[in-house]
């Protein structure tokens, strides 16, 4: 019978743990996406691109206004360049891949370092 070394052990328990971090759900972002995202702002306190105004609301002055300011505020700090920038691109980021696909990604990670651990040499 096989008994891990602690390296192997530890090869498995890295991989494993990182493998749940990154693992997307079905209808959301990962743990390693919400970090990055709380990371780079974690008071909440940069403002973030408003969608669209709905159709309707164009002729609320008070939306339109609120809307107006939201987006003036956002051009403000992207137009400031550099690190600023790259947060308020963090802040709304996602995975990088479909979902389907990293999670065939990292299930083929996961059976390779079980596969590698188990022919590593004592």
């Amino acid at each position: 019978m096989l008994k891990p070394t602690n390296v192997q052990w530890w090869l498995l328990v890295i991989v494993g743990l990182l493998i749940v971090f990154v693992w997307p759900p079905s209808d959301d972002r990962s743990l390693a996406a919400k970090f990055v995202n709380w990371a780079v702002d974690p008071g909440n306190e940069l403002p973030v691109l408003p969608d669209q105004l709905a159709l309707g609301l164009g002729d609320d002055p008070d939306a339109v206004a609120a809307h107006d300011l939201q987006t003036q505020q956002y051009d403000a700090l992207y137009l400031k360049g550099g690190w600023t920038r790259k947060r308020l691109q963090l802040k709304v980021a996602r995975d990088p891949l479909n979902p389907s696909t990293e999670r065939q990604l990292l299930t083929g990670i996961a059976v390779l370092t079980a596969l590698l651990a188990w022919r590593m040499k004592t």
